[in-house]
């Protein structure tokens, strides 16, 4: 397998790096990439090379696409400042975002998913009057001391009073064997429950559920038929709410506009961020009208640099974007081609056990002879892939998946090559 030729600038940038941030601040790469510029799908390094992005959500409708730049500079230019004053652009923001979901009335505009989740959980606990939040075992929402608490939350870790956790539903590795499809379901369910009579029984109380939709940082499982219908019910039954967090799912990843389309889910309250501003800090949680307007009343929280003209101008471009470029309708069908020709590949290595995902989100899950699960090989193929002009990242609760998230104007002919040169890899590695 070729390898990635040493620099001896990347060395002294890392180490200029290390010395800035503290050591310890994390890289991609045994020996990291220096990017310096991208348009559309492509990144390009300090040497010039071109690499395809089959991983960054965050610029979902292409790196430095000109409609969303000339919106930033034309905005930034012309006013930005306080939320605190009337401004056109936030509020249309804030009516077209709702009326996309469809679910919600108001929105609270922030800068970082984070926030969008805190504020949400904070929001169901106004609500409910409780305070417990179950997520699930391996998920991720963010990373302040309150959110960062969900993160990777063991389903028998009592540290944190108020949250609890449930095994993420899957049919590849279930919690019991021999079980029916709906079986399955009600057993993941009863783990649920057993969650939230927990936090009743602490005094805490249920106010919510959490969970990406599409169930993102768990690796994308396959769910048990009939668990999202059953899990809403139950947690209707026990006053909770809802909350979708979007911040991966949402924006047409899915070839949907919501993950919570993509699996049938009707939340509360919503989460989204990330791709919301194609890199210009913007998140937001909606909600209707009495859970957004409780929740004000109760706080009167405000955000300095949110709801802002240039937030306002800029979220607006990439929904104007995402429409008229049929880039959601592109995601779907893009990644079709690719689930189905990585799902072809399947059955030519035993170490590749799984292909899941759905639009332009995927997961190719990799075992070891055991069929256990196995992050060697799915690093090697990362880094193969890397070395072939492509760049793809590792997840999932083992970390044995190679993520495959491109911004969504990812062309059929990018997708095809990326097949080609994941055979290339898989031939080096596997033979």
């Amino acid at each position: 397998m070729r390898t990635v030729p040493y620099d001896p600038s990347i060395e002294a940038l890392v180490r200029r790096r290390d010395a800035a941030f503290g050591r310890g601040t994390k890289l991609f790469y045994d020996t990291p990439l220096h990017l310096v510029r991208g348009k559309g799908v492509h990144v390009f390094d300090a040497g010039g090379r071109r690499y395809v992005d089959m991983y960054n959500n965050v610029p979902c409708v292409g790196h430095a696409h000109p409609r969303i730049v000339e919106a930033m500079a034309a905005q930034q230019a012309t006013l930005n400042t306080h939320s605190r004053y009337l401004h056109e652009s936030a509020i249309e923001l804030a009516e077209r975002l709702t009326g996309l979901q469809r679910v919600t009335d108001c929105a609270i505009f922030s800068c970082s998913g984070t926030e969008a989740v805190e504020v949400a959980m904070r929001m169901a606990q106004i609500a409910t009057g409780a305070r417990g939040i179950v997520c699930t075992n391996h998920t991720y929402h963010g990373n302040n001391a309150v959110v960062g608490a969900l993160t990777n939350l063991g389903e028998d870790d009592r540290s944190h009073p108020h949250l609890r956790a449930f095994p993420f539903p899957e049919t590849l590795r279930p919690i019991a064997p021999g079980l029916s499809g709906a079986e399955l379901a009600d057993a993941y369910v009863a783990r649920l429950g057993a969650a939230i009579d927990d936090l009743k029984a602490n005094g805490s109380g249920f106010a919510a559920l959490i969970l990406c939709p599409i169930l993102a940082n768990e690796g994308l499982p396959d769910v048990p038929d009939g668990f999202m219908e059953k899990a809403v019910r139950l947690v209707k039954a026990a006053s909770g709410l809802i909350i979708a967090d979007e911040v991966q799912a949402g924006y047409g990843r899915t070839g949907q506009w919501w993950g919570y389309d993509a699996v049938g889910l009707v939340p509360d309250i919503v989460a989204t961020g990330k791709p919301m501003g194609a890199g210009l800090p913007l998140a937001a949680t909606t909600g209707l009208r009495d859970l957004i307007e409780g929740f004000r009343a109760e706080t009167r929280y405000f955000n300095t640099f949110a709801a802002s003209p240039l937030q306002g101008a800029v979220g607006l471009a990439v929904i104007d974007v995402l429409e008229s470029e049929g880039m959601i309708d592109n995601a779907r069908e893009v990644g079709a081609l690719l689930k189905a020709g990585l799902t072809e590949r399947a059955w030519h290595w035993d170490v590749l056990a799984d292909v899941r995902g759905t639009g332009l989100f995927l997961v190719a899950e990799f075992v070891d002879a055991k069929g256990e699960p196995d992050s060697a090989p799915a690093s090697a193929v990362v880094s193969g892939l890397r070395e072939r002009g492509f760049l793809t990242s590792i997840d999932g609760a083992f970390n044995n998946m190679v993520k495959i998230r491109p911004p969504l104007p990812l062309p059929m002919e990018e997708a095809n090559a990326f097949l080609d040169a994941f055979d290339a890899v898989m031939l080096d590695l596997h033979g």
